[in-house]
């Protein structure tokens, strides 16, 4: 009987011990799984026994307190019929921050002597849609629209754009190299330590799938083209 009583308490302390310290055992059970994504924070979800793991490019799991079970998806919050989702909600607002960050000598920024607020842009110069949006950054510097362009060679670092961009990034003048880039002309070639590679790498991590992805100040992600106009009442919207 005390051998089954002593079992039982050590069994209690055990679970007590990894509930309470779900963000080692979340921590734990992501480094098993060789997952190369640094997580942020671990807190609880409004969901019992779930937990939010916030990862540093942005994006957002959920977790059992015990690291046993993870889940990718959205959780919708659900108040007098209307749907709120707070996945997305958290991932903007995670996001933002990561790309707010990338360091402005980086970045081909164009911007208006006042801008009201910035997009960030990861842009291929083959993308056809790119460059129909790259014709149009006047037109959203003159509504206070700032645009900063990062690199997304969507075929890969192997190709061509991303050679192309490569130099671009190099240029003495990356704003005329990209428009040049952009309008189909030719890009000397150039080489230099540039941040191509890690902006792609970034974009893969924070969901880009296509290019233009276009970031609003706030993280929230518009998924390809738009005109001016429009986008730029998308991005005062969403400072």
């Amino acid at each position: 009987m005390r051998l089954k009583i002593g079992l039982a308490a050590i069994l209690a302390l055990a679970a007590t011990q990894v509930m309470a310290n779900p963000d080692q055992a979340i921590r734990d059970a992501l480094k098993t799984m060789n997952f190369n994504v640094p997580v942020k924070a671990v807190s609880e979800s409004p969901v019992a026994g779930l937990y939010t793991v916030e990862l540093e490019s942005g994006r957002v799991l959920y977790a059992s307190a015990d690291g046993k079970y993870f889940v990718q998806g959205s959780m919708i919050e659900v108040n007098d019929g209307k749907p709120r989702n707070l996945t997305s909600i958290a991932e903007a607002r995670n996001i933002g921050a990561v790309i707010n960050a990338l360091p402005q000598q980086e970045l081909i920024v164009f911007a208006p002597e006042q801008p009201k607020t910035h997009i960030t842009v990861f842009t291929d110069v083959d993308c056809g849609y790119c460059r129909k949006l790259h014709n149009e950054v006047e037109q959203l510097n003159d509504l206070g629209i700032e645009v900063r362009y990062a690199a997304f060679p969507r075929g890969g670092m192997q190709s061509r754009a991303a050679s192309v961009m490569q130099s671009v990034w190099c240029a003495d003048d990356r704003k005329a190299a990209m428009t040049a880039a952009k309008q189909g002309g030719a890009v000397a070639p150039a080489s230099c330590d540039n941040p191509v590679e890690r902006q792609y790498e970034l974009g893969q991590q924070v969901g880009v799938q296509g290019t233009p992805a276009i970031f609003m100040a706030n993280g929230v992600l518009i998924p390809g083209y738009q005109p001016a106009a429009e986008l730029a009442a998308i991005a005062l919207e969403n400072q």
